[in-house]
């Protein structure tokens, strides 16, 4: 089973059909939309201030979610992939959002919606990313503006693609809400 934990007597609250890998840490004020999945060795810590994720959104192998105290909440909207090991910090994320593998979006950021925040980029702190772009690099930069077949192909498509995935491991991945 998940690691589903309370922080101060408060529990994370799911949505409806979300799937949860027998590894996935969860703790405390985290609330999440409808359909969302949490894969293997993910962690969610609402413990110092609050995660709030909309509908598919997926968390993917050792990607960390996690916010600042006092100072920076984690919003994540609708069709958000969050790629293996990344790192989301203490910021906002509107929709459809594709965040690569080992990339981290540090305190402050805000990202636009139809975006792609390419694998191993690092985001600085308080950057906004406008809608509609691809970022990548160290420091994060923006290096194009997306099109509408990467929306629907790739941001759009993993999104969908991961209830699937875990609906494959049948009753290995738990099912809440």
């Amino acid at each position: 089973m998940a690691f589903i934990l309370p922080v101060s007597g408060v529990y994370p609250q799911f949505g409806k059909e979300n799937k949860l890998a027998p590894n996935a840490t969860i703790t405390g004020q985290v609330t999440t939309g409808e359909a969302c999945s949490f894969w293997f060795n993910c962690v969610v810590r609402g413990d110092v201030n609050s995660i709030i994720l909309g509908d598919y959104v997926n968390v993917q192998d050792g990607a960390t979610i996690h916010c600042t105290y006092q100072k920076h909440a984690t919003t994540i909207g609708n069709h958000v992939s969050i790629g293996h090991n990344a790192i989301v910090h203490g910021c906002t994320i509107h929709d459809n959002v594709l965040i690569g593998m080992g990339a981290i979006i540090m305190d402050g950021v805000v990202i636009g919606s139809n975006t792609i925040i390419a694998a191993g980029a690092v985001v600085l702190e308080n950057t906004i990313v406008e809608s509609g772009v691809i970022y990548g690099g160290v420091p994060a930069k923006k290096i194009k503006d997306i099109s509408e077949e990467l929306i629907k192909g790739e941001i759009m498509r993993i999104a969908g693609n991961y209830n699937m995935y875990a609906s494959w491991y049948g009753d290995d991945f738990e099912v809440l809400g």
